[in-house]
């Protein structure tokens, strides 16, 4: 049996502008969105050169969730840019765009190469060769 992760989700509060900043840093493609207009669910799904996807959804009854930097549960989203350079330049590109740096570009003590962002809503995003 062939088995491969189909594609992962995550709820936000601010559904567009998390939509946003995947296609406009990580060159994402999204659908035209789903509403379910009896509970007030929304959702984009995004997809990303190679066949990635991301679904993020929100709804009204939404709760807030502190997130630790290390605590149980998905840790990261990580996305291969290619190089070193790139890893540099998109870091470079959203600080200067106001993203919170969490780790800047270095070389870990596993062998990556990797910055990590934090997204509009807190969420670390990894990026790395």
């Amino acid at each position: 049996m062939l088995l491969k992760i189909e594609h992962a989700a995550i709820y936000v509060r601010e559904l567009e502008t998390e939509r946003d900043f995947f296609v406009k840093y990580f060159g994402a493609f999204s659908n035209d969105g789903y509403h379910n207009l009896r509970t007030g669910f929304r959702s984009f799904f995004l997809t990303f050169e190679g066949g990635a996807r991301l679904e993020i959804m929100t709804r009204p009854d939404i709760t807030e969730s502190k997130k630790p930097d290390f605590g149980t549960g998905w840790a990261h989203l990580a996305f291969s840019v290619g190089s070193r350079e790139a890893v540099d330049e998109l870091t470079e590109r959203l600080r200067a765009d106001g993203y919170e740096i969490a780790s800047p570009p270095r070389t870990t003590g596993d062998g990556y190469y990797e910055s990590c962002v934090l997204d509009g809503e807190g969420n670390w995003i990894e990026i790395t060769i």
